[in-house]
C-alpha cells in the first residue's frame, strides 16, 4: 500500500536521471557516482555529471564510467544553473538530485522515485544522514521560518526518531527527487538564486501549486556535511531570502507581516556589521536593486500560476529560529518568542 492506502502499482520500476555537480576539489566525488549506479530496484539509472568548474583529477577517474554523461558548460553556473542544466538532459522518468559529497544507499533512489511518481506528489526529499555519525540526521526535510529563513530540518537528531513518511515543507538539495513532468510543470529552480534557497523556493511553489513534498525517511543518503559562515555564502543566503520573500508570498501576507520584516531585517543588519559581513549584506540590498525589474515579473509569474493561498501554507511555516545560518544572540531569543507568539496568533486568526 502506498501512503494514501492505495494499492501499489505494478508498473515497471520507474526510471532514474541522477544530476550531480562538480566544483573545485572533489574528495567524494568518484564514490558518490559509484554509489548511484550501483543503485537497486530501478529499471535503468544514469549520471547526469555537471562540471561546474570541477579540478581534472576529480573528473577523470568518473568520466567514462557507463551510464556517466559529462556536461561542460565552460562555466560555475551555481547549482540553481546546474542543476537545470543536467535536467534539460536527463532522459528518465525521475529526476533526482544529488550532491557530489553525498553517497547515497543503495535502495535510496528507489525509494524517492516510488514517491516522485505518485499522482500529485511534488518532491520526494530523502533522509539525509551526517556521513561521520549515520545514525543522525542532516536533514529529514527542511525547514522555513516565516520570515525566510531556511535550514536542515532536525539537524543532529536520531535518524530513529524520524521513520514515518511525512509531509514536510521544503526540501532538501543534497537528496531529492521530482517525477520529469512535475520538473516541467515547475519549470526548475530559479537561476538567479545561483545557490542557496533554490531548493526552498522550488519547494514552496509546489505547494503553491497543490503539490506536496514529501520525507520518505527509507531514502538514506549519507551526508559529509559541513556549514560554513563565510561572507560569500552568508551573502547568497540573505540576498535570496528577501528575493524567495518578495516573490512568493501575497501581497496581503507581506503588509501583515511588513513590520516584522522591516524589525528582523535591522537585527540581520547588527549582527552581519557585527560578524564582519556588513559590506556583504549591502551588496544582497544592490543587487536586489538592480533586478527589481526581474523581481517584480517574478512576482507576478508566481502569483499568476499558483492555486493554493498563503492562508492554507501557514501552518507548514517554522514560528521559532531554533536553527539556521544566523548566529543568533542570547538576547535574540526574547524577540524570536514574541515572534512566534504572534504568528501563531495569525495563523488562528486566519482560520
Amino acid at each position: 500500500m502506498d501512503r494514501h492506502g492505495r494499492p501499489l502499482s505494478r508498473d515497471p520500476a520507474p526510471s532514474v536521471s541522477a544530476v550531480v555537480l562538480a566544483y573545485g576539489d572533489e574528495p567524494w566525488l568518484e564514490a558518490c557516482v559509484d554509489a548511484i549506479l550501483a543503485s537497486d530496484g530501478l529499471r535503468s539509472v544514469e549520471v547526469i555529471l555537471v562540471d561546474n568548474g570541477c579540478a581534472e583529477s576529480s573528473i577523470a577517474p568518473v568520466v567514462e564510467r557507463p551510464g556517466v554523461m559529462l556536461l561542460r558548460p565552460g562555466r560555475n553556473l551555481g547549482f540553481a544553473g546546474g542543476c537545470n542544466l543536467g535536467a534539460a538532459h536527463a532522459g528518465s522518468e525521475v529526476i533526482a538530485f544529488v550532491n557530489s559529497d553525498a553517497l547515497v544507499a543503495p535502495d535510496a533512489l528507489r525509494a524517492l522515485a516510488a514517491v516522485a511518481v505518485e499522482p500529485g506528489v511534488g518532491i520526494a526529499t530523502a533522509s539525509i544522514r551526517l556521513a561521520d555519525s549515520p545514525d543522525d540526521l542532516n536533514s529529514a526535510g527542511n525547514e522555513i521560518h516565516f520570515l525566510g529563513v531556511g535550514w536542515a530540518g532536525h539537524l543532529g537528531e536520531a535518524a530513529s526518531g524520524h521513520r514515518e513518511q511525512r509531509t514536510v515543507i521544503a526540501a532538501s538539495g543534497a537528496g531529492m527527487a521530482l517525477a520529469r513532468s512535475t520538473w516541467k510543470r515547475l519549470g526548475g529552480f530559479e537561476e538567479r538564486y545561483f545557490a542557496y534557497h533554490e531548493d526552498a523556493e522550488l519547494s514552496l511553489r509546489c505547494w503553491q501549486q497543490g503539490l506536496p513534498v514529501v520525507f520518505v525517511p527509507e531514502a538514506v543518503v549519507f551526508h559529509h556535511y559541513e556549514f560554513s559562515r563565510n561572507p560569500d555564502k552568508l551573502y547568497l543566503l540573505e540576498r535570496n531570502r528577501l528575493a524567495f520573500l518578495a516573490t512568493t508570498y501575497e501581497a496581503r501576507t507581506l503588509l501583515v507581516l511588513a513590520p516584522v520584516l522591516v524589525l528582523f531585517e535591522a537585527a540581520v543588519v547588527a549582527l552581519a556589521v557585527a560578524g564582519g559581513w556588513g559590506d556583504r549584506k549591502v551588496a544582497g540590498w544592490r543587487w536586489l536593486l538592480r533586478h527589481r525589474r526581474w523581481l517584480r515579473e517574478r512576482r507576478r509569474h508566481l502569483q499568476s500560476v499558483r492555486t493554493v493561498g498563503d492562508r492554507e501554507l501557514l501552518d507548514l511555516f517554522s514560528t521559532r529560529l531554533t536553527s539556521s545560518h544566523l548566529p543568533l544572540p542570547r538576547y535574540f531569543r526574547h524577540f524570536d518568542a514574541a515572534l512566534s507568539a504572534g504568528f501563531r496568533s495569525l495563523v488562528r486568526m486566519s482560520k
